[in-house]
């Protein structure tokens, strides 16, 4: 990965684009409504993702931008957002940029989580990541991290997240 010169990181290599998830992305994204649609979809399939009402900005193979409003419904004692929160958001960006370029026979399964709190983090939020997806669902471990910044551009908190790609299972 590489930081391009507005400061983001970008993905390097020739990556997929025929991933079902990436392809759901390219169809609803294009209609009018469409990119709301799809972010709602995905809260519903994934309840718990859902509860910070994400929502997908941008989605390409090894890359993921995703905002999340400020609520009252993500906020600690502190009135700042919640940690788990920011983890769920950090946790989303890695698995849709790592998903989006895997190819259609591979699964990936998270297997750990980590995040530096940074500075509080209040008002609208936006979670980045690009990664370089494995070509084949050959069995392996993949990094990720996903810079989540706010209004301001100031880095908030930084989610690492360990995911196993393999073989999907033929059920």
């Amino acid at each position: 990965m590489e930081p391009n010169p507005g400061g983001q990181v970008t993905a390097t290599s020739n990556l997929r684009a025929d991933s079902p998830l990436f392809a759901q992305w390219r169809r609803w994204s294009a209609l009018p409504g469409g990119r709301w649609l799809f972010s709602a979809t995905l809260g519903l399939r994934v309840p718990y993702t859902g509860t910070v009402h994400p929502r997908v900005l941008e989605l390409r193979p090894g890359f993921a931008r995703v905002g999340m409003r400020d609520r009252r419904r993500v906020r600690n004692h502190l009135d700042s957002i919640h940690a788990i929160a920011l983890a769920n958001l950090g946790e989303l960006a890695t698995g849709l940029a790592l998903l989006a370029g895997l190819p259609p026979d591979a699964r990936a399964i998270l297997t750990g989580i980590s995040v530096d709190f940074l500075k509080k983090a209040r008002g609208a939020l936006i979670a980045e990541c690009a990664v370089d997806p494995p070509s084949t669902a050959e069995r392996r471990e993949c990094v990720c991290e996903a810079v989540i910044r706010d209004r301001a551009g100031d880095d908030v908190a930084h989610a690492t997240t360990r995911w196993l790609i393999g073989p999907r299972d033929r059920r």
